[in-house]
């Protein structure tokens, strides 16, 4: 793709996809259109690994009402992937980016994007090119360091709120058929996703009664304890685990043989639900029922947050303002406003430190039994969910 301009723009998304990925990619694009000094507006199509294979469109040739309604289009419009950059890659992608003009690199992703433009921004200083790097923050797992909170978490966190708090009331009303409800989410090393599953609980009644965190790992024996206990005080009990959950000694209480691991080493459980459900029945003589809502949970369009979907178009388009003024080598954070009311303004962190971290939910956030949330943790969260959650009533 033969291009003159000296100061064009390339883009790309990357990892899994959330409500509000396009929203972010939005941003990046039609602020860099608005801007006298960019040229083109590339798009690498499905990340690192469209752009090595050669796949780029001109974003600037699309029609400006299509670029608009990304802002409320799920998934990846470009297409993503998981793709650890291997030996000469990065001198590749820097050579590519030479050839196309490029001078502004934006990626739009998690802790392993990260590690990606940091490679590539490494690269582009020992060839002597001057592209300047930004990393555009997107995660559900809501696990970056430095940003109050991650674009695509406030839209899950809505999603298992609302989910968690329906499926409550179906248990409750079947507690004599099926009195327990395991909920399996997702989030990877971080308790942020299963913790949202408290924002919609206004009593005990309410779901969920139980939530287990990765940051609080525990026996099986512990877990059907916590089971019991409330099953005997309310008669039905809705407890929600991440797809990650591990015992004392870290080991997988996924079911045997779904262990796997990305490009980038993560290894991906799934099955902790369906054996947990097992277990109940199995050793406590219960019924128990499991739901897993999958990759829907990250990208249900119906449950995005309007607060997420604003938040993702700022870090866009903050990225572009900053590469810009001569920014490199940084990923766009937020950074929660003091004060009553909730606003948030962007600022920077270095790729080199976001790269291959993890955040964890902290302490404060959990309460000390350790399978429920602190009110603390609802000041946190409620702010990024959007509108209230509905309230449900109960016949008296």
């Amino acid at each position: 793709m033969a291009l003159t301009s000296t100061a064009n723009v390339l883009v790309g998304q990357s990892g899994g996809v959330t409500a509000v990925i396009n929203s972010s990619l939005a941003g990046v694009v039609q602020e860099a259109l608005r801007q006298p000094a960019i040229g083109s507006v590339l798009g690498m199509r499905y990340g690192i690994q469209g752009l090595l294979a050669d796949q780029v469109i001109d974003l600037g040739r699309q029609d400006p009402a299509v670029l608009e309604a990304l802002r409320g289009t799920p998934a990846a419009a470009l297409g993503t992937c998981r793709y650890k950059l291997q030996p000469a890659d990065a001198e590749r992608v820097v050579e590519t980016c030479r050839q196309l003009g490029v001078r502004y690199f934006f990626y739009i992703g998690g802790n392993d994007s990260a590690d990606t433009s940091h490679r590539i921004a490494l690269a582009a200083a020992d060839l002597g090119y001057d592209l300047r790097v930004i990393g555009v923050p997107k995660t559900i797992d809501n696990d970056l360091p430095f940003t109050d909170h991650c674009p695509g978490y406030g839209s899950i966190a809505r999603f298992v709120a609302m989910a968690v708090a329906d499926a409550g009331r179906d248990t409750e009303a079947n507690r004599f058929v099926d009195p327990i409800k395991i909920v399996e989410v997702m989030g990877r090393n971080a308790g942020w996703v299963a913790a949202a599953a408290a924002l919609g609980k206004h009593s005990q009644e309410d779901a969920p009664q139980l939530i287990f965190l990765p940051e609080r790992p525990v026996t099986v024996e512990r877990f059907l304890a916590e089971v019991r206990r409330v099953y005997d005080r309310l008669g039905f009990a809705v407890v929600v685990v991440p797809e990650t959950m591990r015992d004392e000694k870290g080991h997988p209480l996924a079911e045997e043989g779904a262990e796997r691991s990305d490009a980038f080493g993560h290894r991906r459980l799934a099955g902790a639900a369906n054996r947990l459900a097992n277990l109940i029945a199995d050793r406590l003589g219960i019924r128990a029922r499991w739901d897993k809502p999958g990759t829907i949970q990250r990208s249900l369009m119906a449950a995005a947050s309007p607060v997420d979907l604003d938040e993702a178009y700022l870090v866009g388009q903050m990225a572009v303002r900053h590469a810009l003024r001569g920014e490199h080598d940084q990923m766009v954070i937020l950074q929660r406003e003091e004060g009553p009311g909730y606003a948030c303004h962007t600022g920077l962190a270095p790729l080199a430190e976001i790269a291959n971290c993890e955040r964890r939910l902290p302490p404060e956030f959990i309460a000390p039994e350790g399978t429920m949330v602190t009110e603390a943790f609802r000041e946190y969260a409620l702010p990024l969910i959007g509108p209230p959650l509905t309230r449900y009533p109960r016949l008296s």
